[in-house]
C-alpha cells in the first residue's frame, strides 16, 4: 500500500484571487483569497487540514507540502500552528511555479524512489478514492464519472469541459489523455464519461516522464501530459472509475458551497 502523499500547493490562485462582485466574503477570508492561497482558506479550519484529514482516514501516513521558497503562511500553520498525531508533515520546494509535472519531481526529491499520491492543494476528494488508489503500489489515476461530479459535487457542467476526459479501456487500465477538451469533445457525450481530477499515483516511472514531458501549449510542465506520455511508451496506468463527487476551491464563488459541505467536520491531523 502506497503510505505518502503528495498535495500541491504552489499554484499562485489567479482564479482565487481575481475579484467577484457577485461574491461577499467576511474579512478572514477575503484576505487569504486576496492572497491566492487556497489551501488556507477558512471553513472552520484551513482547507489543507480537511484534504488531510481524509488522506489520514484512508491510511496516508506521511504528507509532503508542495510549496514555493517564501509559502510562510502554509509552512508557518503545520509546523509551528497545528501538532499532527495521524501524519507526518514535510514540505518540498517548487522554485518556480512552472507546472504539476515540475511539482512532482521537486517532491520526489524529498519522497525518494517510493510510489506516492499526487493530488491537487484546491480539490477535497473522496476518501474512497484514496484508499483505492493506495492500494497497490502501481502508477494509477481516479478516472471520475462526469455526471456524479455534476450532480453530487459543486462542479456545473460548464466546468467540466476545463478538466481533462481519460479513455479508460475494458480491462481498467488508461488509454490516454485529452486534456482540457473545451468545445472540441462534447462533455454529454460517452467518450466524455470519465474525468480526471489531478488525482494520481505515481511510480519512478511517471517521475521520469516529468522530467521529460516537454512544455505544453500553456508554456508549463504538466503532470497529465507526463503520464500520457508514459502510456504511449508503454507504462501502465490503473484507472479506478469512481461515481463519487469532488469539491473544488478554485475560485471565490466556490467558498460557500465548500464551507457548507465541510463546515459540519472536524479535521483530525
Amino acid at each position: 500500500m502506497i503510505r505518502t502523499a503528495v498535495i500541491m500547493a504552489r499554484g499562485l490562485g489567479s482564479r482565487m484571487r481575481r475579484e467577484d462582485a457577485a461574491v461577499s466574503l467576511d474579512a478572514s477570508r477575503a484576505s487569504v483569497a486576496d492572497a491566492g492561497v487556497k489551501g488556507m482558506i477558512p471553513i472552520k479550519r484551513p482547507f489543507l487540514e480537511y484534504v488531510i484529514s481524509a488522506l489520514a482516514d484512508a491510511g496516508l501516513e506521511k504528507i509532503v507540502l508542495v510549496v514555493g521558497p517564501k509559502s510562510d503562511t502554509i509552512r508557518t500553520h503545520f509546523t509551528h500552528e497545528v501538532s499532527p498525531k495521524r501524519v507526518r508533515i514535510g514540505f518540498a520546494i517548487q522554485d518556480e511555479p512552472i507546472g504539476t509535472a515540475n511539482a512532482v519531481t521537486s517532491a520526489a526529491a524529498v519522497v525518494g524512489d517510493e510510489p506516492f499520491l499526487v493530488l491537487n492543494a484546491d480539490n477535497y476528494y473522496p476518501v474512497e478514492a484514496y484508499r483505492a488508489l493506495a492500494a497497490e503500489e502501481s502508477a494509477g489515476t481516479v478516472a471520475f464519472d462526469r455526471d456524479a461530479l455534476v450532480r453530487d459535487g459543486n462542479i456545473d457542467p460548464d466546468r467540466v469541459r476545463s478538466f481533462a476526459v481519460l479513455r479508460v479501456g475494458d480491462d481498467g487500465m488508461l488509454k490516454g489523455i485529452i486534456e482540457k477538451p473545451g468545445d472540441a469533445l462534447d462533455p454529454t457525450s460517452d467518450e466524455a464519461r470519465w474525468v480526471g481530477m489531478n488525482l494520481w499515483a505515481v511510480t519512478p516511472e511517471i517521475v521520469n516522464a516529468c522530467r521529460h514531458v516537454p512544455k505544453s501549449a500553456r508554456g508549463e510542465f504538466e503532470l497529465p501530459e507526463a503520464v500520457g506520455m508514459a502510456v504511449q511508451e508503454g507504462v501502465t496506468v490503473r484507472a479506478v472509475r469512481m461515481a463519487a463527487p469532488v469539491l473544488d476551491l478554485s475560485q471565490r464563488s466556490d467558498i460557500a458551497a465548500v464551507v457548507e459541505r465541510l463546515g459540519h467536520l472536524e479535521p483530525r491531523l
